[in-house]
């Protein structure tokens, strides 16, 4: 128990880092259209997509316990559904679905970290729900179950971009499972992107499983061979890996399938059976695992966010020292016009005073200078504006594979200020904030590696001792407010009388 209060601390921490040393300059530059603590102040989610009819439903249902998802072999459910706990009955009532919520609410609802999805729009909203249930499974997590993905559909067919919901979904979560089926053990259209591109964007390979589902459908031992043959290639093709990922094979051992009915030859089966198992304990595992994703979450969104206001910053210095340079051409053009119609003036009329020619030569020169800033210099700025939207690639250095990965991942963000944002910065805000993010950034990472390197070591007595000063403090901080309270109180009283 103090174990758990003790990690419950330093996520609310982490938390607390990100909303307070990240989030602001997230915002202000948009970098984030939502406060990045959204994607993890809630509790650890694991999400399970995979081609129609390949038993994600099925799967979920015999991990919490009862039906509670529809199963089928055919496309049942194609809404986004988010699997949650809730205690208020007990189990021994049976487990079942407590409360049920449409996703017009669930995107509304603070509570939750999906407010960013609003953006998919009304189509999306009514494809999106949360289901409340007393499994002990989803004790310290959640589960999102997601439409099957298939060959021939379009984003106008479903009337959302299901990849960018997968996406953003994948951002949140702490494990992805990707099954297959042993009937479709090739990869179909949507799975073949999400896997290429999608998952890879927005998640890490260590958070990937793959999972060959159903395998007691097939109906030898060689078949078997076969189609876990296949679907290595197939992953080896799309993923660009020379090695081949590793690759759960799973069945449900409380269901008889029809195809088992007829084949007799899966005397293969109970050796597998542990996969089962295997998927089962990395689920149960992802809340441990969450600290950790936590840190690398403040480590990347931190590296990024500096790196984009680097972008941003650069783009500020090079368009300002280039308007400073035409506004002296300018400046230069002026005098030059000035001096030439004086000179002109002093030719045509010999002996004229030398302060008309002066005042001739100061309001041609200003004349010359107000038409170049006014019609001229934009024009140049905005060439040169086209020039860096082009070449954007130069407003940074990428030293090594880490800038790399972090320069894909905001090039586009970058693009975007440059060609749409219309709020100029300074230099010297740009400068005072990346100081302060890469500072806040570089000890808050040092900060939470440090505490995971301690947590690693901690004896039960250590987080008992802790438990015990956590209390002690609370209860100094206590006294120390109603001390000030009665110190306020007293105050009062004596302007009083």
């Amino acid at each position: 128990m103090y174990r758990d209060n003790y990690i419950h601390a330093l996520r609310t921490e982490i938390v607390e880092m990100v909303e307070e040393h990240l989030t602001p300059a997230a915002i202000k530059y948009g970098y984030s259209q939502t406060p990045l603590e959204t994607n993890i102040k809630w509790r650890p989610m694991v999400l399970v997509i995979g081609n129609y009819s390949s038993g994600k439903s099925s799967l979920i249902n015999e991990f919490l316990g009862a039906e509670i998802q529809d199963t089928g072999q055919a496309p049942t459910d194609d809404s986004f559904t988010v699997l949650t706990y809730d205690d208020s009955v007990s189990e021994k009532q049976g487990i079942q679905v407590i409360e049920q919520r449409d996703g017009k609410a669930l995107l509304n609802d603070p509570e939750y970290p999906f407010s960013n999805l609003r953006k998919h729009g009304q189509r999306f909203s009514s494809h999106f729900q949360l289901k409340k249930i007393n499994s002990p499974f989803l004790k310290d997590l959640a589960i999102i179950d997601t439409p099957g993905m298939l060959d021939s559909i379009t984003e106008r067919d479903r009337g959302y971009n299901y990849q960018e919901v997968i996406g953003d979904l994948a951002q949140k979560a702490g494990l992805v499972l990707v099954l297959f089926d042993a009937h479709k053990a090739g990869t179909v259209r949507e799975a073949y992107k999400s896997i290429r591109e999608t998952l890879t964007a927005n998640t890490f390979e260590d958070r990937i499983i793959f999972v060959l589902n159903r395998i007691d459908e097939c109906s030898s031992f060689n078949d078997l061979l076969r189609v876990y043959g296949t679907l290595c290639w197939n992953l080896s093709q799309i993923t660009g890996r020379k090695d081949i990922p590793m690759i759960r094979m799973t069945y449900s051992s409380s269901i008889k399938s029809a195809v088992r009915k007829i084949n007799d030859n899966t005397d293969y089966l109970p050796l597998l059976e542990n996969q089962r198992e295997d998927l089962r304990q990395a689920i149960l595992q992802t809340p441990m695992r969450r600290l950790d994703h936590l840190a690398s979450y403040v480590e990347v969104h931190g590296e990024r966010l500096c790196h984009y206001i680097e972008s941003i910053l650069a783009y500020r210095q090079k368009s300002g020292k280039y308007r400073m340079q035409k506004l002296f051409t300018g400046f230069l053009s002026g005098m030059l016009g000035g001096s030439l119609a004086a000179f002109l003036l002093m030719l045509l009329a010999g002996g004229m005073d030398l302060t008309i020619l002066l005042s001739v030569a100061g309001g041609v020169g200003t004349l010359i200078f107000i038409l170049w800033t006014i019609s001229i210099q934009p024009r140049l700025e905005l060439k040169y504006h086209n020039i860096l939207a082009e070449d954007i690639d130069s407003l940074t250095t990428v030293d090594d594979q880490t800038r790399k990965d972090s320069w894909a991942a905001i090039r586009d963000l970058v693009n975007s200020h440059v060609l749409k944002n219309k709020k100029h910065f300074s230099v010297y805000e740009l400068k005072k904030d990346l100081f302060e993010v890469r500072s806040a950034y570089n000890e808050d990472s040092k900060e939470i590696r440090e505490a995971l390197s301690e947590l690693s070591i901690m004896s039960d007595q250590d987080f008992e001792q802790w438990e015990k000063d956590r209390l002690a403090h609370e209860e100094y901080q206590k006294e120390k407010q109603e001390m000030s309270s009665a110190e306020i109180m007293r105050n009062s009283l004596k302007h009083m009388y």
